[in-house]
């Protein structure tokens, strides 16, 4: 398919904007650029939608008190969500990824636990991995006994699934994992990398510098290099979500692949015509919304059937 034409105007408006790339020399001066961002692709009147309650609040975790933000849906059905927000390991909090955590909220009636881990290059690997898995215990422990899910986008999903293979072992118990656009490959060998690596939102170039901050010593273990994982099995039913049009397109693709062939139940949501980052223009752009809604459904049934391949 061609590019979303909506996209393409937000894009172009970007771009004429001085907003693209993402990466504006330090991080620091990215974070703020990010931030900026984030903010403005909220579409014109943005109101937030609304839940039940909001709460923030801290959990102990390895370097510290971790921030988390709780979101209760306005119809509870009994589920909840730990949620890890994109941002190449290095941007994004707790504000930037606020509308997605109330759309899954609420779409899915779950408790979303949203969670504010350590950046790099300050806090490299594997501190945000580590402040996941003090985030994902502390959820399992305050909400027993409802199907817990593990769910991040961009590099949230990469520490959403190198969170899930560590509970395969460590706990706690997952009903599901939801990877949005996931990054697994970080020697960023895949052809899409190429094919799509300038002139849709996240370039390649971003990607490198990304995984310069996170992985300064270029560590290859398997919850980071999660397309060469050596064993999947046993992991948790999985929703993988990707855009036609983002330079990880590829290597979430076949992760997806990869779980499937190691005996794990996959639903695999493509975006035709999307970016990296749809997830974030809601109210923006209409298949956008259309495919966070389906990516949401395939979640939805996956927790309703309730076909597991993990305990």
């Amino acid at each position: 398919m061609a590019l979303d034409q909506q996209f393409r105007a937000v894009l172009d408006q970007l771009t004429a904007a001085g907003a693209l790339p993402l990466v504006r020399g330090t991080a620091q001066e990215t974070r703020a650029h990010y931030r900026t961002l984030a903010m403005s692709r909220r579409g014109p009147g943005y109101q937030p939608e609304v839940v039940a309650s909001v709460e923030e609040r801290t959990v102990d975790g390895p370097g510290g008190a971790v921030p988390v933000r709780i979101y209760q849906p306005t119809r509870q059905r009994g589920r909840v969500i730990t949620y890890l927000h994109g941002g190449g390991w290095v941007l994004g909090d707790l504000d930037t990824h606020d509308p997605v955590c109330r759309r899954l909220a609420n779409t899915l009636g779950a408790t979303v636990v949203a969670v504010d881990y350590r950046l790099a290059p300050e806090h490299p690997h594997p501190a945000a991995l580590d402040d996941t898995m003090a985030a994902l215990r502390w959820t399992a422990t305050a909400y027993p006994g409802q199907p817990l899910v593990v769910a991040g986008d961009s590099a949230g999903a990469s520490l959403a699934a190198g969170a899930a293979l560590r509970a395969r072992s460590d706990g706690p118990s997952l009903a599901a994992q939801l990877l949005v656009y996931p990054a697994t490959d970080p020697a960023m060998r895949q052809a899409s990398i190429r094919d799509n690596g300038d002139g849709y939102f996240l370039t390649a170039a971003d990607m490198s510098w990304f995984y310069r901050q996170y992985l300064p010593d270029g560590t290859d273990r398997d919850e980071l290099d999660l397309l060469h994982t050596s064993d999947l099995e046993g992991l948790p039913p999985a929703v993988v979500a990707t855009a036609e049009f983002d330079p990880l397109r590829d290597e979430g693709d076949a992760y997806a692949v990869r779980l499937r062939e190691a005996g794990v139940e996959v639903r695999h949501v493509p975006g035709p015509g999307l970016v990296h980052g749809y997830f974030a223009f809601l109210g923006l752009v209409e298949e956008a919304e259309r495919r966070a809604e389906a990516v949401c459904a395939a979640l939805d049934e996956l927790l309703r059937t309730g076909r597991r391949t993990a305990s």
